[in-house]
């Protein structure tokens, strides 16, 4: 009896698996990475992704859960399998590198209900040596013309044992969080990007693509390794609603070796669509700022009206006159348009994007800071409410184009589910930040302001998807724990923050983190940084419109450290990780897009650390002079901060430097090429 259930078992097993034999198959340019797709015996669609012959991703499932039909993911047979490949290199107008090369191979896979339905779905794989992504497709059909999602089936099991770093999904503070790190069973539901090291040393990063008019899409733990992705809600039910043919956003995996290999990726932005803006270049160019906003964290000055406004004109004069003294193109200016009272937050109902302060002379500072060669960066906060915003929105675009301001900081400052948009019915409905509701405004948001050459930076923003390569002028946004937080934070960003940001927030692409506090003084409390780490972050986390953000005196307090910051660019040819782990230290060399000059910074976590870094990658037999920016022999981020020690000496692309980063500490620096 025995023998025979050991029989029985032994060929149900055979039988699943040999239904679950893969129908079709794809593998990366160089061999590296393989991704193969199965129905199981209940036709129910499942991928495989191996990487030099080990599964890194075993089968998981695909699909959807609708709220109106019923659910796509089993009796399905494949009725087509298609193949391509392609290799191009495409030009970024800026960025982290000049030239991007977009190589890989696709799998094409048609799926067909074997119910009377007969509804149809693609699954489009892009394969590349370093990464994956997927992507459904919705053909126009008769059966399924108006798509109502309640869910996806999607998966990712994870095959072995590893530790992740991740922020929580659906708390109050949006992406706001300091990472977790924890063994991979112990995440909980995760935002992503989310990183994974194997006990192997695999890295993994989990993302998406292209998230246009769709929900954004967090990681569900479901156990053994398995998580399922789970889209932001809606106020109507459905979490996505689509008339077909539509594709969704792409999901990600960046996988590397080693924690810069996931820095050193494209995939992000190869899965979108090309520019549509082939001018930019012409009217938006990375630039440095400094503005009207550290000191109202700071508590020293107000967003709203009274004695210590801050968006007065006197003050912001005196601002436009530093940024013309130092060679910082822009002044951002917060708190200067009516609507700043005591219940803005969340409320966002009194907000007038058109309407100045009275002590706020819009039309004379556009004036004298176009005289001073300096641009103001206008400010439109929401507190989340776009029912408020969106009619306001081409007049204020339209003020901005008339007066030269042409870049926008936005603001969407609600707790989670706060954002109050007007539904089909007229009716305020409460939405989230990540909901499909967002996604289309912040394209809306994005493409008006391209009619009128205005560059975005967006502020308690949706994820960053690498949509910056199909629409530029979405330069940069927020969307995790910025530099204020070490001015009120509780607690303020720890020493590792940054380390971690490399490898998690910072592979969906750029963060208006503002760097640059000299003071290293927050509001009461000390700002757990060396000055030298402050330099560093200029190198190390990227954006291409960079703040100065301390106050004025403090650099004028401190024109030695200072003199980094006015030299650093904000745009790049070239980007190379020297090293890193994540949460612990990385190194970062970029090279300037308008000059033969680098940059290095270096930063690590609450340990000292003595790193070696090899120059090769500064042009042979070039001479270059090395202005090193480095923590002094006290300087610790528990107190001496602002011990630092500023020296120069010649260098070649033969030499090795040696890096002593102090605990909680960094070092920047620039290699002036010579002949």
């Amino acid at each position: 009896m025995i023998r025979r259930l050991i029989v029985f078992i032994a060929a149900a097993l055979f039988a699943t698996a040999a239904a679950a034999a893969p129908e079709a198959r794809v593998t990366s340019p160089g061999n590296i990475l393989s991704v193969e797709v199965a129905l199981n015996g209940e036709g129910r669609p499942e991928y495989t992704v191996t990487r030099l012959g080990r599964v890194v991703i075993a089968p998981s499932r695909l699909g959807f859960l609708l709220t109106d039909a019923p659910k796509l993911e089993r009796n399905f047979a494949i009725t087509d399998v298609r193949t391509s490949s392609a290799d191009d290199t495409w030009e970024q107008p800026w960025g982290e590198r000049r030239f991007v090369r977009n190589h890989y191979n696709e799998l094409r896979v048609s799926f067909t209900e074997t119910s009377e339905l007969k509804r149809r779905l693609d699954v489009v794989f892009r394969v590349y040596d370093d990464g994956i992504g997927f992507r459904y497709e919705f053909p126009e059909q008769p059966n399924l013309t108006t798509v109502n999602i309640a869910e996806e089936v999607t998966e990712f099991a994870v095959a072995d044992p590893a530790t992740a770093w991740w922020i929580p999904a659906f708390q109050w503070n949006r992406e706001e969080y300091l990472y977790s790190r924890t063994p991979l069973a112990e995440v909980g539901v995760a935002q992503t990007p989310m990183t994974i090291r194997t006990e192997a040393g695999l890295h993994i990063s989990f993302h998406e693509a292209a998230l246009v008019d769709y929900s954004g899409m967090n990681l569900q733990n479901e156990g053994h390794g398995r998580f399922r992705a789970v889209l932001t809600p809606s106020s109507d039910g459905a979490k996505v609603r689509r008339m077909a043919p539509f594709n969704t956003p792409w999901r990600t995996m960046q996988i590397a070796d080693s924690a810069g290999g996931l820095v050193m990726n494209n995939l992000i932005l190869n899965l979108n669509e090309p520019s549509r803006l082939p001018d930019v270049r012409s009217w938006f160019k990375p630039f440095k700022y400094v503005g009207i906003w550290w000191a109202m964290h700071l508590d020293k000055e107000t967003w709203g009206p009274g004695p210590r406004h801050g968006a007065n004109t006197a003050n912001v004069k005196r601002y436009i006159d530093f940024a013309a003294a130092n060679g910082f193109r822009g002044v951002l200016v917060e708190g200067w348009n009516e609507g700043w009272t005591d219940t803005w937050f969340a409320s966002g109902k009194d907000f007038n994007f058109t309407r100045p302060y009275p002590d706020f002379d819009i039309e004379e500072l556009a004036r004298y800071a176009k005289a001073k060669g300096v641009h103001l960066i206008g400010h439109h906060e929401t507190a989340g409410n776009i029912a408020n915003y969106e009619p306001q929105l081409e007049a204020a675009l339209d003020l901005y184009q008339r007066l030269g301001i042409d870049a926008v900081k936005t603001g969407y400052v609600a707790d989670m589910g706060g954002i109050q948009a007007r539904g089909p019915d007229g009716k305020i409905h409460f939405e989230w930040h990540e909901g499909q509701v967002m996604a289309r405004h912040h394209l809306k948001v994005v493409m008006e302001a391209a009619k009128r050459h205005i560059g975005v930076n967006a502020h308690e923003p949706i994820k960053d998807t690498g949509l910056r390569r199909t629409w530029p002028n979405w330069v940069s946004r927020e969307g995790a724990r910025g530099m204020e937080y070490n001015a009120w934070g509780a607690p303020p960003n720890p020493p590792e923050h940054e380390a971690n940001l490399v490898f998690t927030r910072m592979l969906a692409g750029p963060m208006d983190f503002t760097p640059g506090v000299l003071s290293l003084e927050g509001k009461g409390q000390p700002i757990l940084s060396t000055q030298a780490k402050q330099l560093a972050l200029y190198v190390v986390l990227y954006s291409p419109i960079a703040m100065a953000a301390d106050l004025i005196e403090n650099y004028q307090a401190n024109p030695r450290p200072f003199q980094f910051i006015k030299d650093v660019p904000a745009d790049w040819s070239e980007s190379l990780v020297l090293n890193g782990e994540v949460g612990d230290f990385v190194t970062i060399a970029r090279k300037d897009r308008n000059s033969e000059n680098w940059y290095l910074g270096s930063v690590t976590d609450e340990n000292g650390r003595t790193l070696t870094v090899p120059l090769s990658f500064l042009t042979p037999g070039k001479k270059y002079r090395a202005q090193i920016y480095a923590d002094g022999p006290t300087a610790d981020y528990r107190g001496h901060g602002k011990d630092i020690v500023i020296e120069e000496r010649p260098v070649t692309s033969a030499d090795t430097l040696t890096l002593r980063l102090a605990p909680g500490g960094g070092q920047a620096i620039r290699f002036v090429a010579g002949k």
